[in-house]
């Protein structure tokens, strides 16, 4: 696909994205970590706008993620699966002894003695 200037970027969702991604990594960085340094907590805004400037890019490329109401809307569409056998199953055939295979336990003559 070619940069296209004219498709719009979704600057509210990706903003939103990032705010929700920015606080469970700030809080789990702050619950399971000893790290309490200021700096560590200044590069979640800095990612921030790398992941912001990142979208903008892929949809002036044309990338547009779907929705969770598009993903509900196409899912509502789609014929049901169905679950378990199918109606006519299919029995699948026993394949020919090879050298490598065989049909039971080995019954060779005993050796010789001498």
């Amino acid at each position: 696909m070619k940069w296209n200037a004219a498709w719009p970027v979704p600057w509210k969702r990706l903003f939103i994205e990032w705010c929700i991604i920015g606080v469970v990594v700030a809080i789990a960085s702050f619950v399971f970590t000893n790290n309490r340094s200021l700096g560590s907590y200044l590069s979640i805004p800095f990612g921030g706008v790398i992941y912001v400037a990142f979208g903008a890019v892929l949809a002036k490329f044309g990338y547009q993620r779907k929705t969770l109401k598009q993903l509900r809307a196409a899912a509502a569409a789609a014929p049901p699966r169905q679950l378990g056998r199918t109606t006519t199953p299919t029995a699948r055939q026993r394949p020919a002894p090879t050298s490598r295979t065989s049909t039971g336990p080995r019954t060779a003559p005993p050796k010789k003695r001498r």
